[in-house]
């Protein structure tokens, strides 16, 4: 008899697939066949992916992207995907289908729906997005990476956490070195829709540092590609050490190392910042649809582990005054990253394989 499989079901941005990496990577690991439904971007981020699981591409669309005629055709391609994923479901006949979100689950999550298979949701933010919405009254169960989640009425969520890579749970708890009169790190991540403001503000805000915080400082800055080359530049003509990069491979290390974060309230983010424990200074994307990213925010800005700034509110002179509050103050910072670690949830995984094992119960 061949072994169970999984269906995961996700779209193409890290939010959704670092949690469906985290989910793949446990249920192989108890004996689970696994595969990954998605669309040609979602393709894309599936670098990380444990090579046994199968990546499975099916066809969807988003009403986001493209002018009227791309937007005319969505539904067809939507349609076309269903029932391409109607079929390979009665071939592979898979024991429970997850979605964690985005366009390219629709064809797999409507199928499960369609053939009643065992199925579940994951919604990372505090808010549902659009896809999940959709599938919230139409799953066996929905798992919420953030709470309290914003739910439709009627809808009972379980508050599981977001699941994180394994190369975060290694850092799990790592211990935190207090801002002091030595080389100080701060990792800078604005994901790839809004690092544009980060990458205006952040450099001049350190470069405006108290001269006995900023001579310390080491920064590791994550910027889109047409920025990368005058952030680089503007830290080396202000004489500060930096590692300016479109995408760091190595993320869980650099957190671990560093003594602040200043980034995006993005649920992943926010999920390996509670589980490795750094203070941070957190800046929602403003042009979230659903302002998703402030409700990520709340449960760390409320237990005293970060500083929320609007991002009508940044400012050069006001972020340079929030830098040094934090590292000019060891016992604070300590604080901050013990109150982060108090909101993690480095279960949040295993809580997940539970309710994914439950629903493939006969």
């Amino acid at each position: 008899m061949a072994d169970p499989l999984l269906i995961i079901a996700a779209g193409g941005t890290g939010g959704h697939m670092f949690p469906a990496q985290a989910l793949a990577e446990a249920m192989l690991a108890r004996g689970w066949r696994v595969k990954l439904s998605t669309d040609a971007r979602g393709a894309r981020y599936t670098g990380g992916f444990p090579h046994a699981v199968e990546i499975e591409q099916v066809g969807s669309a988003t009403f986001a992207r493209g002018g009227i005629v791309s937007k005319l055709t969505v539904p067809f391609k939507i349609a076309g995907g269903v029932v391409s994923a109607v079929f390979k479901m009665l071939r592979d006949k898979p024991q429970v289908v997850v979605g964690f979100g985005g366009y390219p689950a629709i064809p797999a999550m409507s199928a499960a729906w369609l053939l009643r298979k065992p199925r579940m949701i994951h919604e990372q933010n505090g808010v549902l997005g659009r896809v999940n919405q959709i599938f919230s009254k139409r799953v066996d169960t929905v798992a919420c990476g953030t709470w309290p989640t914003e739910l439709p009425a009627g809808i009972d969520g379980k508050p599981v956490g977001n699941p994180v890579r394994s190369s975060i749970l290694e850092r799990a708890g790592a211990g935190y070195i207090a801002p002091g009169d030595y080389p100080m790190s701060i990792l800078v991540m604005g994901g790839s829709q809004g690092a544009r403001i980060l990458s205006d503000v952040v450099p001049p805000a350190i470069s405006a540092l108290p001269s006995e915080i900023r001579r310390n400082i080491r920064v590791s800055h994550q910027a889109r590609e047409e920025d990368l080359e005058r952030v680089a530049q503007y830290y080396a003509d202000e004489g500060i050490p930096a590692d300016v990069q479109t995408f760091f491979n190595d993320v869980p290390t650099r957190m671990s190392e560093c003594q602040l974060v200043i980034t995006r309230a993005g649920a992943s983010t926010i999920a390996d910042l509670s589980v490795i424990g750094r203070p941070s200074i957190l800046v929602p994307l403003a042009m979230a649809v659903r302002d998703e990213q402030t409700a990520n925010a709340k449960q760390l800005v409320e237990a005293g582990a970060a500083n929320m700034v609007p991002e009508s509110h940044l400012h050069v002179e006001s972020l340079s005054e929030q830098i040094a509050t934090v590292l000019g103050d060891p016992n604070g910072a300590t604080q901050m990253a013990r109150a982060a670690l108090g909101c993690g949830k480095p279960d949040a995984t295993q809580t997940l394989v539970e309710l994914t094992l439950d629903l493939a119960k006969p």
